[in-house]
């Protein structure tokens, strides 16, 4: 899309310039003159601070995402202006981040929180510098505002459900057990593939599996006997191996990431025939658990936040309005005030 012309300001100053991220690491400090690598030394800490490394490797990205767009238009990022981040906002409605499909209202909320977080680390540690940083550009920016009592996830229903399995089953032992694990147990994704064989163990008499939760936590989930079989089968198919990642890929064992896990929840929902399958991903299973468990204990709000692993009761309530919004809206019931098709009289 075009940009507007820039003001003299937006040239890129040598004792200013912050390498764009390559991969997922930041250039070696030592390569970097000056002022740049205290803000790439501040970079990292900001982000080694996240307690996540789901947060971590998505902030990231994130950052990535923007100081590449930042380079493509000429614009340093260190004096950015709201405009700026107004007009990535946009492009990112248009065309997404790399172009292409446009990115979801969460998705742009997502970065441009990351981004702001970025920028008000970079004003609190460089007031006192010689060059400290002039201003957080996403303040007065167009940030999306979502409705917190909505979720934009497309969930499945039980016979869905049960149809993604059965082709899950079709594509082998270890996609099974991990499509198996998401929708039992609710995991989130990056704790799933993160998982170690060394992290399954024995408790009171219950087969469990310990994952990383959000921050430092690690939550234990008992695994009900047709999950245990299953993660087995997996495993006897590698040889029974004692360590090591406890999800690999199927064909060459390597490291699981979460794009192949959305890529393989979607191939397996087309061949399961599913309205939705360009729609899904992993946390739609993680939505459909939390919503079954809602379903089967008549809205027990608390054992639903207790299941899920939420801080906040407000954020499971949400999966409950959802539910209620489409399972009990009053269409249903006034349709069967029209039982019959008008072009048949």
């Amino acid at each position: 899309m075009d940009t507007p012309a820039r003001a003299a300001d937006h040239v890129p100053a040598a004792e200013h310039a912050l390498p764009v991220l390559a991969g997922d690491v930041l250039p070696a400090l030592s390569t970097l003159p000056g002022t740049a690598a205290r803000l790439a030394e501040l970079t990292e800490v900001w982000l080694a601070r996240q307690r996540s490394a789901h947060t971590r490797t998505a902030y990231r990205r994130d950052l990535r995402a923007w100081l590449g767009w930042c380079a493509g238009r000429g614009v340093d990022p260190l004096r950015a202006r709201p405009a700026d981040v107004d007009a990535w906002i946009v492009e990112q409605r248009l065309i997404g981040a790399r172009g292409g499909r446009p990115a979801a209202e969460s998705t742009i909320a997502r970065r441009t929180a990351a981004i702001a977080s970025w920028y008000a680390y970079l004003l609190l540690n460089t007031a006192d510098d010689p060059t400290p940083i002039a201003r957080n550009p996403v303040q007065g920016a167009g940030r999306p505002r979502l409705d917190p009592d909505s979720s934009p996830t497309v969930g499945l229903g039980r016979n869905e459900a049960a149809r993604l399995l059965e082709q899950a089953a079709l594509d082998g032992p270890g996609t099974y057990a991990l499509i198996l694990l998401l929708l039992l147990t609710g995991a989130r994704v990056g704790a799933a593939i993160a998982a170690q064989v060394d992290n399954l163990g024995h408790d009171r008499g219950h087969r469990v599996l310990d994952l990383a939760g959000k921050g430092s936590k690690r939550i234990r989930i008992p695994l009900p006997p047709v999950l245990g079989a299953a993660i087995d089968t997996m495993l006897t198919a590698r040889g029974n191996p004692v360590d090591g990642p406890l999800f690999v890929t199927a064909r060459a064992g390597g490291l699981l990431y979460e794009l192949y896990v959305l890529r393989l929840i979607r191939r397996l929902a087309r061949r399961a025939e599913l309205p939705a399958a360009d729609q899904l991903s992993p946390h739609s299973l993680r939505h459909t658990a939390i919503t079954e468990v809602l379903d089967s204990t008549g809205g027990d709000l608390r054992r639903a936040q207790d299941f899920a692993g939420h801080a906040d009761p407000r954020t499971t309530r949400r999966y409950d309005r959802a539910r209620g919004r489409l399972d009990d809206h009053p269409a249903y019931l006034l349709a069967g005030r029209y039982t019959s098709d008008p072009r048949s009289s």
